[in-house]
Parts: C-alpha cells; structure tokens; sequence
C-alpha cells in the first residue's frame, strides 16, 4: 500500500502501444509519482483500475466542454462541482443559487438547499435540465426496489412542486458571463437566467484516461466504458428495468490482465452502483487465481429502478409516452416513392 502517490503511466515493459511482438508475455510497468515529485516504476502481471470518476466532474457546456467562461468563475469562486455540504448550503440562505444538473448529485444538493429555503424564504433556487422535459428526473419512486433511491427522487420533486425550486428545461448552457460577484447563464437558444451568487453543476463524471495512453483498451465510443457493457448502460438506448451485474469477462481489454472496475467502468453512464462494483471484484479476483468457473458465475441480481423512458425526449418537449410504451402509427413519406405514396410504420423502442 502506497499513499502520497500518483500513478501518472501503465505500460508494458520495453513495448509501446504499437508494438505487438511479444507484448502478453512483458510485465506492467505502472509509472507512479510519490508527493515529493520522485517517480518510479512498479512491475505487474495484473492491473485492476479502481480510479474512479470523482476527479474528473463533466462541465456546464451542453457541448461537453466548458462553456465560455466557465474556468473563469471556477476560479473566482462563484461555481462548484461538488454537492453542498450542510455548512455550504446554509451559506446560500437569502441568494439566489443555480443547480445545473439532472441525476442523484443535482437531486440531493436540491434537496438540501430545499431545507435551507424553507427555513429562509428569501433564498431563491433555480434547478436547470438539459432535457426539453423533466422525464425521468425524479426516479422511480415506490416502483424502485430501492426505496432510498426512489425517495431521493420524491423528496426532490417536493421542492418543486411546493414553490421552492424554480424548474427550468432544455436549457444547454453555452457561456457563463461575470458581473461583479454573480454569474450569468446564457444557452445555446439565447436565454439567459437572471443573476446567480452561486452556481452547483452537477452533470455528471467522466473517467481520466490520460495515464492509460500505452494501454490498449476496447472502450465504447459514446461512453468510453468497456464495449461488453456499454449497450447495458447507454442512457441513449433505454433506462427500462435493470442493469445486469458484470464480470471478468465484460471487463476485459486486448491487454490481458488488465480491467476497469467501479464507477470508471461505466464511462460516462450515472447509473452505477456499488454493488455492481462488489460483483466486479469478486469475478476478477477469481479470474485471476484461476477460478473461471467463479469468474463466469453471476452472484448478483440488481434492484430494478422503477423508470423506463431512455433518453427519449432530449429534444422534444413533450413526447406523450416512454420507451416501454408504443407510439401510435406514424405516416412517412419516401422520398424516391411516386407522389402521393406513403408508408405507415408502427412499433416502440
């Protein structure tokens, strides 16, 4: 165990990543950096990265990069990335404070600056969604077999509902103007919101890759998670019932012996859970002392969350329906068909 330290480079010794000869029979080399600045390598014939995603918060641009002026009031203070702790929350009593963000991190930090609205009514929160519609923003809730999970969402619904939060939809933030000590919002569409003492953007995680350029990794290109899991996870497929547990097998890269687990896993998906990561482990570890038979062996059953309705209506304003639940025939013309032929389709997702 080592501590102070930072993994800054994994290859294979005397190969870089274009070099196939001989690469599976060369060990790791894990480069790592201690806090004193000296750096040193650490032989390996298996690497389980467990970094995580915590380090790497997805920006407020609706492009996936920074919008312009983001970094700006990074720096002057004005913008965070992290939920707020209770202290941070209650120093928002009496602002006006803009949460950016659609997942369980934007719920929770609108549920606790709820609380601190209720006990100072001049306080004044504005939670803003990408999505054209509030959609599956609230979870599940009684339907969710996990019943913190689906409270999480209720609770913050009620801060909606009961005139605390102001719920502004198909809002993609391009650029971030200062005035003094407050920060304005513009999107893409030229809306702006009024003036902000704080802005929370919660958008999500995204896995740093950097240190793994010598590796050769199977990453999804829309997620950057493993390509075996990430039509499991992709929110632009469906979110309908439950994620299966994964395994050695799903981890696996063209390096052998090397595997993402946890929350990295999963890319840029917000749907993981611990327990899935618990699983991961344990089929790993298996794998590795040479148990296949345990490593192939699924020891998990997920709990449903109790939405359906993927990604659906990102654009739209209204969809009327979910991808569980098919539309009604739609006419659409060919454009090679002769005048006035047409084709009706029907079916859901």
């Amino acid at each position: 165990m080592r501590y102070g330290t930072r993994v800054v480079g994994v290859g294979r010794r005397g190969r870089d990543l274009l070099v196939d000869a001989g690469r599976a029979e060369q060990p790791f080399l894990v480069h790592v950096r201690d806090s004193t600045g000296a750096e040193t390598r650490i032989e390996a014939w298996a690497i389980i990265d467990a970094s995580g995603t915590w380090a790497t918060p997805s920006p407020a641009g609706a492009d996936g990069l920074p919008a312009l002026g983001e970094q700006a009031a990074a720096a002057a203070g004005l913008l965070s990335y992290r939920i707020p702790a209770s202290e941070d929350a209650a120093a928002s009593a009496g602002r006006h404070v803009v949460v950016v963000g659609n997942g369980h991190s934007a719920a929770t930090a609108i549920i606790e600056l709820g609380r601190i609205a209720r006990e100072h009514p001049d306080t004044r929160i504005t939670w803003v969604l990408r999505r054209g519609t509030e959609g599956n923003t609230f979870g599940g809730g009684d339907a969710d077999e996990l019943p913190a999970r689906g409270a999480l969402g209720q609770r913050s619904k009620a801060t909606v509902t009961d005139g605390l939060v102001d719920l502004v939809t198909g809002f993609r933030t391009e650029r971030i103007d200062l005035h003094g000590s407050q920060a304005v919002l513009a999107a893409e569409d030229g809306r702006t919101l009024d003036p902000a003492d704080r802005l929370v953007v919660l958008t999500g995680f995204r896995p740093d890759l950097s240190f793994l350029s010598e590796v050769r990794l199977d990453l999804d290109y829309r997620l950057q998670a493993p390509v075996r899991i990430a039509a499991d996870v992709d929110a632009n497929l469906h979110s309908c019932g439950t994620v299966r547990a994964t395994g050695a097998s799903d981890l696996a890269h063209p390096e052998p012996g090397f595997y993402i687990v946890g929350a990295k896993s999963y890319g840029r998906a917000p749907t993981f859970l611990a327990l899935t990561g618990y699983e991961q482990i344990r089929s790993i570890t298996a794998d590795l002392t040479g148990d296949h038979a345990a490593a192939s062996r699924v020891e998990l059953v997920l709990p449903d969350t109790g939405v359906c309705g993927g990604s659906g209506v990102f654009d739209a304003e209204d969809s009327g329906g979910s991808c569980c639940t098919a539309p009604g025939p739609q006419r659409v013309s060919i454009a090679l068909a002769p005048a006035g032929a047409k084709i009706t389709t029907t079916g859901g997702c």
